[in-house]
């Protein structure tokens, strides 16, 4: 059962996503931070019920987070051996579950050619610290996230890109953002609610024009405080979980101006 489901007008998004988990096709979800990627792949894997590995990217990712590693056991004999311990990557493929990579731009280039022949028709690699081949099992399926522009992101490798069907994943708004808040936050206040989708109106508008980053609207943001909105003030919970995390004090103030008006 789908305990917190992703939720959009565009119905497109999810229906297509499925569409391409049925014909085995690797999903690349497109879209701005907070907009609702994870969501949208961990609904994707609770509606097939199908289990899902998760591999986060960073410049720090190497071949053993993705593959797996040796370590010493000691064994039932009371003897120690060197065994090696699946990554995420092998889990998903013999188990035959999802693979989903999120913020797959963030990792080293070079790190991600290991997995060209995962990604392909073959479906299998040649495990570089055992020499095991891996051929995926029926119903393994691979969604990667990726946040174009932001700081630590580099340009995806083109061979890499043309081996995923791109999804774009959009902020939400209007009722679509008042039923998430409802559903995924402690907020049932409708009025209180109304404000803050025209609140985040707002912010999308000045995200547009450039006055802040695309961070200060994201769908996280908003649930964070929608749920802090039932314990303190709406102005104090958009400072915690908003206007703090930003730097530059023109973002701030900017903010500050959307919070006076609205609320």
């Amino acid at each position: 059962m789908v305990k917190t489901q992703y939720i959009n007008s565009d119905e497109t998004i999810f229906n297509d996503a499925s569409a391409l988990l049925r014909l085995n096709k690797n999903i690349l979800l497109k879209g701005p931070t907070g907009s609702g990627k994870t969501k949208l792949a961990e609904t994707l894997s609770e509606t097939i019920e199908t289990p899902m590995y998760q591999v986060n990217c960073s410049v720090d990712l190497d071949a053993e987070s993705l593959l797996g590693f040796k370590t010493i056991q000691t064994n039932s004999e009371g003897q120690q051996e060197i065994v090696f311990i699946d990554g995420p990557v092998i889990k998903a493929m013999k188990e035959g579950h999802i693979l989903y990579i999120d913020e797959i731009n963030m990792a080293k280039p070079e790190t991600l050619p290991i997995l060209n022949g995962v990604l392909d028709y073959r479906r299998k690699l040649t495990n570089p610290f055992t020499g095991e081949v891996v051929k995926a099992e029926p119903g393994f399926n691979v969604i990667a996230a990726i946040n174009e522009g932001y700081i630590g992101t580099l340009p995806m490798n083109e061979a890499l890109k043309n081996r995923f069907v791109v999804i774009q994943v959009d902020y939400i708004d209007g009722d679509t953002l008042g039923n998430v808040i409802k559903e995924q936050s402690q907020l049932d206040d409708d009025n209180l609610i109304s404000r803050i989708i025209k609140f985040n109106e707002d912010l999308r508008t000045m995200t547009k024009q450039g006055q802040i980053s695309e961070e200060a609207a994201s769908i996280r943001a908003l649930i964070d405080l929608s749920d802090l909105a039932t314990i303190m003030p709406i102005e104090r919970a958009i400072q915690r979980t908003i206007i703090d995390k930003l730097e530059d004090e023109r973002e701030q103030q900017a903010i500050i101006n959307a919070v006076e008006l609205n609320f």
